[in-house]
């Protein structure tokens, strides 16, 4: 029941949050914002997130998955009804602020809580499951905006104000779930307690301050830097340049999700069975080569066909990575651990947006694309010399 908890409330925390890049072009018309009024936008809700990240690690190494789950989902479901209402830009961005806090305290007890209930051996598998709620989730809120447009006719508004019914069901949801007694209760001091028949592995790092560690969590914000160059502005080139209705951007980003379902927990089977890094490594590389492809083909159909490879390989790389966090981390500081490998993306994310609309501002839109591929290339490269086998 925990992990279908942790499964169910994973995809709704991203649903309404990751509609707003689909959403950007109906939003920038709306507000009447220039391109570095965007890009600041997108700024904003990575500081948020980054000012809070450690935090949130350290709250959740000592309250427990369950009542912080329950937080981030009522954040997720506060910040739905703000966009829902949002009648000013500075509006907007405190609901896309909220949304992507909800990720930051979400991340780290959720995976921490699915970490302890799998032996090391099968962690990669456990994440896929976990991940394959988030990447549902992220790609279903833009499936949503296909539906709610073409059956019903909604307004982006609108849009947000649907999200927040189901996303209080997650709260009552999670509030139905049982503490895991073994790997999730609290001891005397406020601390997570270990149980005691954990035994200390040979290799078990003592802290999160080593080599290893650091260059994993700089090699993720270098891949989230390049990530966070295109994200703003891919619906803005599919419908600007390309001539793309807002509802075949949210078909092709929701089609993913449908992949996550399926290819996320594969992707922690074959990183179990062929080695993390190694796998992970093979999925970036393929990764970034479809992501660039994809600018390059002609009509709508053989561009959906690449970017959704990128997306493909990508979502199978994230158990191997989650799961490379895990091991990295202390035990008792596992919730830290994943916390802080989300905060070198929320840093990267605050500069990234604002660096791209320069670069269309005085190129156009296909250098953002290909310098991000560039980074995404630096971050696997980053990543090979920093994790050992």
């Amino acid at each position: 029941m925990g992990v279908v908890a942790m499964v169910v409330t994973h995809a709704l925390v991203h649903a309404a949050g990751n509609m707003r890049t689909t959403l950007i072009p109906f939003i920038k018309e709306d507000f009447e914002l220039n391109n570095y009024q965007v890009g600041i936008i997108s700024a904003i809700p990575p500081l948020a997130q980054a000012i809070f990240s450690i935090p949130a690690g350290w709250i959740s190494d000592r309250s427990g998955a369950k009542n912080l789950v329950a937080f981030s989902v009522g954040l997720a479901a506060l910040g739905a009804l703000v966009a829902g209402f949002s009648y000013s830009p500075w509006m907007f961005v405190v609901s896309a602020a909220l949304m992507t806090l909800t990720g930051t305290f979400y991340h780290p007890p959720a995976h921490s809580y699915t970490a302890r209930l799998s032996k090391p051996k099968d962690r990669a598998k456990s994440m896929g499951l976990l991940n394959a709620g988030g990447t549902f989730g992220i790609s279903i809120g833009p499936f949503s905006i296909y539906l709610l447009m073409t059956f019903f006719g909604l307004q982006w508004r609108q849009m947000y104000q649907f999200w927040v019914i189901p996303i209080i069901l997650g709260i009552v949801l999670i509030m139905m779930t049982k503490t895991d007694p073994e790997g999730d209760t609290l001891n005397g001091n406020g601390h997570v307690h270990v149980q005691e028949s954990h035994k200390v592995e040979a290799d078990e790092p003592t802290s999160l301050l080593t080599r290893e560690f650091l260059l994993f969590i700089s090699s993720r914000g270098v891949r989230m830097f390049g990530m966070g160059m295109f994200s703003p502005f891919l619906s803005l080139y599919l419908t600007e340049v390309r001539g793309w209705s807002v509802t075949n951007i949210g078909l092709m980003l929701g089609i993913s999700g449908i992949l996550g379902l399926f290819f996320s927990p594969l992707g922690g089977h074959y990183a179990s069975k062929f080695g993390e890094k190694r796998w992970v490594i093979g999925c970036f590389l393929v990764s970034g080569a479809a992501f660039l492809s994809a600018f390059y083909m002609p009509g709508i159909y053989a561009f959906m066909a690449m970017y959704l490879f990128y997306r493909l390989f990508g979502i199978m790389a994230m158990p191997g990575q989650a799961s490379i966090t895990a091991r990295l981390s202390p035990p008792k500081q596992m919730g830290m651990g994943f916390a802080l490998t989300f905060m070198p993306a929320s840093i990267t994310g605050i500069v990234a947006p604002i660096v791209a609309a320069w670069v269309l501002n005085n190129y156009g839109y296909l250098p953002i694309f290909i310098a991000a591929t560039a980074v995404m290339y630096l971050s696997v490269i980053l990543f090979a010399l920093a994790v050992k086998d």
